[in-house]
């Protein structure tokens, strides 16, 4: 008879334990080069990802860029006003529906995110010629079922 999912023996727990730190310390590895960018001008890891979906996806409503982080308004209200602010990040209104703001990196935003996510897609690029196709898709599919798609 199988056991049921949330029904962890000890032996078990142990290495779901061991995955979480590994997880804990590969995501502090993996974000640590971008921070100290960020760090050094009074950003933080929220402003990298309003700068990388931004980036990948130009003129973007404010509504949908809230879709994208799973934020409030008010959450992300702050740090576009900042990115705003230092001319990182330009806001049109659209020709169409006035009501709708567009985003668009300006040259100084898309050349900061070029070097925030460019450093981890180097990383990413080294780490997967280490492990090799097979493990990169395993950890693609990991990653999608973490993500929940």
């Amino acid at each position: 008879m199988a056991k049921k999912v949330n029904d962890i023996d000890s032996i078990r727990e142990a290495e779901l334990n061991g995955a979480l730190e590994l997880f804990h310390f590969a995501y502090r590895e993996f974000t640590s080069g971008p921070d100290r960018i960020l760090e050094a001008k009074g950003l933080q890891r929220v402003h990298h990802r309003i700068l990388y979906f931004v980036g990948r996806n130009p003129g973007i409503a404010v509504s949908g860029l809230i879709e994208i982080l799973g934020v409030t308004k008010q959450a992300l209200n702050a740090p576009m006003r900042q990115l705003l602010e230092m001319k990182l990040v330009d806001m049109q209104t659209n020709g169409e529906d006035r009501r709708v703001r567009e985003l668009r990196l300006t040259t100084q935003g898309a050349s900061l995110e070029s070097s925030l996510s460019g450093l981890q897609r180097r990383n990413m690029n080294a780490l997967f010629a280490k492990v090799g196709p097979q493990a990169e898709e395993a950890w693609r599919a990991v990653m999608q079922a973490v993500a929940g798609r």
